[in-house]
Order: structure tokens, then C-alpha cells, then sequence
């Protein structure tokens, strides 16, 4: 069965008239990116060259996805739109709600039993409004957006930051919060800031122990994980052609790390074999009637440097296996180097879990690869050092993996076989350990290693690899370990050297049976319509309806109490943790208690301890706006550089604004994090002197004043009283357009377009 497929055919029948009159207007070559972006636009006839990094752009984009975390408030908003349906093809995929513990059947169990009031809603609202709804155990979102949906060209966006998976079949795939879904769901132009383009030319081929994962753990260390905000990294050269439509995944999914809009790959052979694979031939026959124009012009790839802001090279061929860490997933170390940093460093050299999965590495050829290392162990007679977790990425994988013997060749090995979910990787992993603050080493094939995200403890040094190298190390139990050239010793004490890993895209190789891919159960269920109830308890402690916030009232923010000013990085895992707090995301007054309690306050070095202005004492952030908010007092957030950094959670935006923070003020912001706060109507200020962070003092009284002349590329005015009875001024920039302008005087993007209704 193929998903929507009278949407990808009117895609396909109008791509090409649409790609002319591109070309008509534009008249020049075009990357692949831009190719996509020029025929989504909302409006077609105020086409014209945008300015990249500049100038704003509405898009149209075929259709949403949303897990079930972020999908809880994207539909609460949703249903206070007033449309009778989706005006897009949209699903909600249920991955992020079950907690890892002790295996599959039983945690997918206490999930559903645990969370049924959540998952009855998110379905009940799906099938009313004409989404689909993929069950828990069914997948984790992107994996089966990729084996179910993602098609080349097309165009879409999704409440979680991994969006871009999709890319690896030729798809601009962008991360979004819950109201830029709504205005996708609405039908209502989505607003982008037309993206830069980071072009990477890859040359040459994988080999060895080498992965497609390495790209991106390479290029994360190339870019920071800022250095791909507002751009689109696309991917080019003859190396592409040699990676597997899931390894492309892999790699986009992971640009999300370095801030990247979206990454993409052009069309090829190796997508269309995945897409024939994944039961989609006539996509195929669609896509490869326009294939010329689902790849960047000849001119393009022949002088890259004339279309792309920005050229990183890099040859497959030289490139080595890497792992990244500890606490961010730029800190890339290739394997050659890694020993030595682990011993400089004085990292926990015993590696205490190995974990394989997550949206980037859940693949069937990220399975069968360290399914061969694996079965090495025990041809090789070599203990396994390390506990082992593998979390597949969708029903399909594992059932396929079940047939072709993988999943009992981890159990045989000790391995506890996880749920089709996220898990760890998000913070839902239920670990057992004799100190859960205790200094310890675990390395995954995920992509986020934030302290204390995958298990609580900030002492879990958490690297990142490869699903081949995770599975290496987990059998010699040792950061040291490289499989490349040391040996391991077996039960009879001979020295013993792991082969390369083997694996396949797709399950077809000599090794392995040709059967293709199998599945027990899709997990979907198809929208029944209007006739459906939807019941919100307004006694529960897990969902709340909405009540709209309140506009602007027309007056500068004066004197606000400094609530917080944030020392270091500060991602959404800070802002609102994940974890337990999951539970909370469909009720915005019991999730907002979690407010800013990860940030490190400036003054005093501690977490969630922040000085309360009314009482002259210290206690937690989120209880410290409480009291502000009952006596009417406003408060602003002051903070670093990419504030705002990982997941695409709109509750790190909808929680202060919630709490009356009406400003955050900071030295920049990550990309999906301010649109969510500008869509929820608050101001999103940066300085435009960086040094001024250090002016705020822990005492002081704030105001940011010229907000009736708010207007864009128009400066604000800081003013920060002191309480020894000095000011200071200083100026702040801001990125506001007049349409988000109006969101702001709104109270919310969604005020602004009740208004327009």
C-alpha cells in the first residue's frame, strides 16, 4: 500500500510545469534544495530570487507528522483552529511515551496502561480530524516515515527536531514546533527564513569499519552544533551514490546537531531501491519521470562554489570511524585518536552499556551490521563485557530482523531486545545501577548526549557512534578498544581480531534469505471522521485544554525581575526536561513546574535555585514565576549563545510564556526554538553586544522599551536597573518580520490567526 498516493501524484504531474516556471523566473542553475523550496511556495506568483538568511518565505508543504510527545499540544491548538480536518495528509506516531526496561512486550504493556488516557486522545482527535495514527510498537516516527511516507521532492514538517531523516529520500524535512504544524494542518501559509546552503561533496566510498553515521559524526565536529543554523546542508558528489538510502537518513537525521534547517540527499538508484523495497514502485515510476530535476543542476555540481554559501569536502574512502562525546554531539574524536583522549581526559574507561537504535541508527542494515559483529563473539568464543540494548526502529525492522535470525542472535549474546521506540535515547530508560550518581561511561548509536539525558545522572559520560563500533566496544567493554587493529582474548586465551562488520540496505544479500522486508502488524489505524467524541477530563492531571494567551497591551515591559540568567548551554533539555516530564505534555500547568530547572544559574553555579525577589530568598525557578505571575509581576530569562539547542519541544516556549516570562534575552538562539517562542508571542531579543551579558547583575530590575515602534530590522532598548541604584542602557537586536510582529501584539501566532479567520 502506498500512503496518499493521490497527493504524490499531483505532486509529480505538476513538478515539472512548476519546475519551469522556476527556471523562467530565476534563470539560472539550481541546487536540489532550492529546486524543492521554489516549488513549495505558498504563492506562486511572488516567486522571485530570495535572499538567503534574509528574507522570509511561505512555503506549502505536502504534508505533518507528529509524535506522540509533541503531537499532544500540536492538537490541542489544532482543535482551537476551527477546521473540521487536516487541510494536509498528517499522522501522529506513538514513540516517545514508552519507557525502556525490561523488554519489548512488557514495557509496550505498562505503556499502554500507563499512558491509556493520552493515547486514546491523540487517536480519538486523529481519527476526527482525518490523521492517521500509527500505535505504540508500531515505530519510531521517522523510521516510519521513511518506510511508509517520505517521498523525493517533496516537502514536509514534523513537531520533533529529526524531522529531516526524510531526507535520505530526497526530501526537504524540517523539525518544527506544534503551532507551525497547526498552520500547516490549517492549510495557512508556513513561514520559513529562507535557508543558506552548506553544500558537502562527498568523493570516494565506505569501507571497513566505516559507516555512514561517521559523515555526519565528521561533520558535526566541521560545524558545531550552531554552525548549520538557518541553512540546509546538502549533499552531493559521486560518493552519494554509494550510500544506502538509510545511511542517507542516518546522516540527515543527525544534522539536526549541528542546527541545520534540514539536510538532503539527491535522487538516485539506491533510493529507488528502498522505496521498491518498501512497497512504493509507483513512486518510483513518478519520481523517475522528473529525476533530472530531483538533483542539482550539471552546472551546479561541476562549480559548486558558485551556488552554495558554504563547500565542506569529504572523502569516504579516508574517512574513519568516529565517536563523539562526552555531553555534546560535536566533540568528535576519530577511533584512531579516541584512546588517548579517553586517558588525557580521565573519561570512565569501562564502557557499562552499549545501546543501539534511536531514529538515526535503527535501520535494517544498522541491525544486520552489528548482527555480523555480533555473531563473531560467538564464533570467536568472546565474552561480551558490556550490557547490551537494541531498540528497533519500526515493526517492520524487527519482525524482519526476527526472520533472518538477529534478534536471537542478540538474545543468545545477552542483549535486552527493547520496543519499536525511542527509549533511552529521550531520556525513557528505566536503568538500574548501584549509584545513580555515579561517574560511568555508555556509548550509543543515538544522536543527543546532553548530560543527563539518556539516564538522569550527570555523571553518564555518553559518547556517540556507529552502531558497528557501539556493538564492538560493548563486546570488549573498553573506550580503548579499536576494533580496527587490537585484538581481543577468548575463553581458550587466544588473541582474536573482529572481522569488518557485513550488512545489507536491504534484506536481500547471499547471507540472507530473499524475502524482503516482513512485518506482523503496521500499527495503523486509518481517521474514521467527524462522528468521533473527544474527552478531556478537567480533572486530569495529564491533559488540559488550552485557554489563549493574552495580547500585548500596547506598553514597553517595564522593570521586569531578572528570574534567571543562565550560565553555559542551555538546550531544551534544560528549559524542559524530558524523561518523567513526558508524561505532562498534554497539560501545560502541571509540565510548566519543570521550567528551566536543568540551567545552571550564573550566579551561584547550581541548578533550579534562583533568587525570589519578593521574599529575599532562593527556591526553584518555576515556583519563583509562580509568585511572580500571582502578584502580576512580568519577568525576563537572559542566556547564552544557542539557547534553545535540541529537540523541537514547543513546551520549552510555551512554559515561561505561561509562567508571565515575557522576554528572553540571549547571545543567540537556535533555530526551532526561537520560531516557537515568537509563535507563542513572546519577545525573543538578542544582544547586539555580546559583552552586555555580563552587565546583568543577579539583583536587577530589566525593561525593554521602544515596543511601540517594534518594527523589523529596528532595534530595542535594554535598560537594566541596578539595586545599588545605577542603569545602564544598551541596544538588542531582534529577527522579527511584520507577520510575526503581529503574533507578538496577538498574544500567539494562533491569537493572530483567530483574529484573521
Amino acid at each position: 500500500m502506498v500512503y496518499d498516493i493521490d497527493m504524490i501524484k499531483s505532486f509529480y504531474s505538476a513538478y515539472k510545469e512548476k519546475m519551469e516556471h522556476v527556471r523562467a523566473v530565476l534563470k539560472r542553475p539550481l541546487t536540489l534544495a532550492e529546486k524543492v523550496l521554489y516549488t513549495h511556495l505558498f504563492d506562486e506568483t511572488v516567486l522571485k530570487d530570495y535572499k538567503r538568511g534574509e528574507d522570509y518565505v511561505n512555503f506549502r508543504p505536502d504534508r505533518v507528522a507528529m509524535q506522540d510527545a509533541t503531537a499532544q499540544m500540536a492538537l490541542l491548538q489544532f482543535m482551537n483552529a476551527g477546521k473540521e480536518q487536516a487541510a494536509v495528509p498528517s499522522t501522529v506516531h506513538c514513540d516517545h511515551l514508552i519507557q525502556a526496561y525490561k523488554g519489548a512486550r512488557e514495557d509496550i504493556a505498562t505503556a499502554t496502561k500507563t499512558n491509556e488516557e493520552v493515547y486514546d486522545f491523540l487517536r480519538d482527535v486523529s481519527s476526527r480530524y482525518g490523521i492517521g495514527f500509527w500505535k505504540p510498537g508500531a515505530g519510531i516516527i521517522h523510521q516510519v516515515v521513511l518506510e511508509n511516507y517520505a517521498f523525493p521532492g517533496g516537502m514536509m514538517v514534523g513537531t520533533d527536531s529529526h524531522t529531516p531523516n526524510a531526507g535520505g529520500l530526497g526530501m526537504v524535512a524540517i523539525g518544527v514546533g506544534g503551532a507551525d504544524a497547526v498552520d500547516v494542518m490549517t492549510g495557512m501559509e508556513w513561514e520559513l527564513k529562507m535557508p543558506k546552503l552548506i553544500g558537502v561533496r562527498l568523493t570516494g566510498e565506505l569501507n571497513g569499519w566505516t559507516a555512514p553515521k561517521d559523515v555526519i559524526l565528521k561533520l558535526a565536529g566541521i560545524l558545531t552544533v550552531k554552525g548549520g543554523t538557518n541553512a540546509i546542508i546538502e549533499y552531493f558528489g559521486p560518493g552519494t551514490e554509494s550510500i544506502s538510502a538509510t545511511g542517507k537518513a542516518t546522516i540527515c537525521n543527525m544534522g539536526a546537531e549541528v542546527g541545520a534547517t534540514t539536510s538532503l540527499f539527491p535522487y538516485d538508484e539506491r533510493m529507488a531501491a528502498y522505496l521498491r523495497a518498501t512497497g512504493r514502485e509507483e513512486v518510483v515510476m513518478l519520481a523517475e519521470a522528473v529525476a533530472a530535476d530531483l538533483r542539482p543542476d550539471d552546472e551546479v555540481m561541476a562549480f559548486p562554489e558558485n551556488f552554495y554559501d558554504r563547500i565542506i569536502e569529504i572523502d569516504l574512502s579516508e574517512l574513519e570511524p568516529y565517536i563523539n562525546g562526552p555531553f555534546t554531539p560535536d566533540a568528535a574524536t576519530p577511533i584512531s585518536e579516541f584512546a588517548e583522549k579517553v586517558l588525557l581526559n580521565g573519561y570512565p574507561r569501562k564502557m557499562e552499556v552499549g545501546l543501539i537504535g534511536s531514529c538515526t541508527n535503527s535501520s535494517y542494515q544498522d541491525i544486520s551490521r552489528a548482527a555480523s559483529v555480533a555473531r563473531q563473539a560467538l564464533e570467536k568464543d568472546v565474552a561480551i563485557s558490556s550490557p547490551l540494548i537494541v531498540n528497533p526502529g519500526s515493526e517492520q525492522i524487527y519482525a524482519t530482523a526476527e526472520r533472518d535470525g538477529m534478534i536471537t542472535l542478540f538474545q543468545q549474546i545477552g542483549a535486552t531486545i527493547m520496543a519499536n521506540a525511542c527509549g533511552p535515547c529521550i531520556g525513557q530508560w528505566k536503568r538500574h545501577t548501584d549509584d545513580p550518581m555515579r561517574k560511568n561511561s555508555i556509548v550509543t548509536s543515538f544522536n543527543r548526549n546532553f548530560a543527563k539525558r539518556a539516564d538522569g545522572n550527570p555523571n553518564t559520560f555518553a559518547f556517540v557512534a556507529s552502531p558497528e563500533i557501539v556493538m564492538a566496544l560493548t563486546i570488549a567493554g573498553d573506550l580503548c578498544f579499536n576494533p580496527l587493529k587490537d585484538r581481543l582474548v577468548n575463553h581458550d586465551g587466544e588473541k582474536v581480531k573482529l572481522s569488518e562488520p557485513q550488512g545489507d540496505e536491504l534484506p536481500s544479500g547471499d547471507e540472507l534469505p530473499v524475502h524482503g522486508f516482513t512485518s506482523t502488524s503496521d500499527g495503523y489505524l486509518a481517521p474514521a471522521g467527524s462522528q468521533v467524541e473527544i474527552k478531556v477530563d478537567p480533572h486530569s492531571t495529564r491533559l488540559q485544554l488550552l485557554t489563549p494567551f493574552p495580547a500585548w497591551d500596547g506598553n514597553d515591559l517595564l522593570n521586569m525581575p531578572l528570574l534567571i540568567k543562565t550560565q553555559g548551554k542551555c538546550t531544551t533539555d534544560h528549559i524542559s526536561m524530558a524523561g518523567p516530564w513526558l508524561r505532562f505534555r498534554g497539560h501545560l500547568e502541571n509540565i510548566s513546574d519543570n521550567m528551566l530547572m536543568g540551567a545552571v544559574n550564573a550566579f551561584n553555579g547550581e541548578t533550579n535555585c534562583v533568587w525570589n525577589r519578593l521574599t529575599n530568598m532562593y527556591g526553584p525557578v518555576s515556583g519563583t514565576a509562580k509568585m511572580y505571575k500571582s502578584e502580576g509581576i512580568s519577568s525576563i530569562v537572559v542566556a547564552e549563545e544557542n539557547y534553545g539547542e535540541g529537540s523541537s519541544r514547543e513546551h520549552a516556549a510555551m512554559e515561561p510564556r505561561f509562567l508571565n516570562v515575557k522576554v528572553i534575552l540571549a547571545k543567540s538562539f537556535a533555530r526551532i526554538h526561537e520560531t516557537n517562542l515568537k509563535k507563542q508571542g513572546m519577545l525573543a531579543i538578542t544582544f547586539k553586544d555580546k559583552a552586555d551579558y555580563n552587565r546583568i547583575q543577579e539583583h536587577d530590575l530589566i525593561s525593554v522599551i521602544g515596543l511601540q515602534n517594534f518594527a523589523p530590522g529596528r532595534d530595542l532598548e535594554v535598560v537594566v536597573h541596578h539595586e545599588d541604584g545605577t542603569k545602564e542602557r544598551f541596544a538588542v537586536q531582534h529577527t522579527y518580520n511584520e507577520q510575526q510582529i503581529s503574533w507578538f501584539r496577538a498574544g500567539s501566532a494562533l491569537n493572530n490567526n483567530g483574529l484573521k479567520n
